[in-house]
C-alpha cells in the first residue's frame, strides 16, 4: 500500500522532554500531551489504535473511523476488538500479523458512533403512576 497521507504515530511514552521526529511522511511523538492528543484526534479522519475501552467511547463520541490492533495479552482489549469487528463497526489486526494494507479495510466498515435510543417518557413515569390503593 502506497499511503502518501500525513500520519502522527504516538509511542505512549511519557518521558521528561516530549521528543518529535519527521521521516518522510510521518511525524513520531514520545508523548501528546491531552490538549495535543485531543486535536490530533479531532483532526484525522481515521485513527489506528489499541482497543482500550477509554479508547473506543473516545473514538465513539467523535464519531471516527478506526483500526484497532489490541495490547497483546490485554484480554480486555482482544475482546472489545473482536466484538466490534462482528458487529461491522471496526476491524483489527494483531500486533503481529498488522500490515498497513490492512487499513484498506476501513471502508468496509461503519465506524464508531454513539447509539442514542430515544427516551420513551411514558414508559419512564409509569414508576410514578398510582397502580390502585395502598
Amino acid at each position: 500500500m502506497a499511503f502518501n497521507g500525513k500520519i502522527i504515530f504516538i509511542k505512549g511514552k511519557v518521558e521528561a522532554k516530549q521528543k518529535i521526529e519527521q521521516i518522510e511522511h510521518i511525524t513520531y511523538y514520545n508523548f501528546m500531551t491531552a490538549q495535543e492528543l485531543e486535536r490530533a484526534f479531532n483532526e484525522s479522519k481515521v485513527i489506528l489504535s489499541r482497543s482500550g475501552y477509554t479508547t473506543i467511547m473516545d473514538l465513539a463520541k467523535l464519531e471516527k473511523k478506526a483500526f484497532f490492533i489490541p495490547t497483546p495479552g490485554q484480554y480486555e482489549q482482544e475482546y472489545l476488538a473482536k466484538r466490534l469487528k462482528k458487529l461491522g463497526l471496526v476491524p483489527f489486526a494483531t500486533q503481529d500479523e498488522f500490515t498497513l494494507e490492512n487499513l484498506e479495510e476501513i471502508v468496509n466498515y461503519k465506524g464508531l458512533q454513539l447509539q442514542q435510543k430515544p427516551i420513551h417518557w411514558k414508559n419512564l413515569f409509569c414508576l410514578f403512576e398510582r397502580k390502585g390503593e395502598l
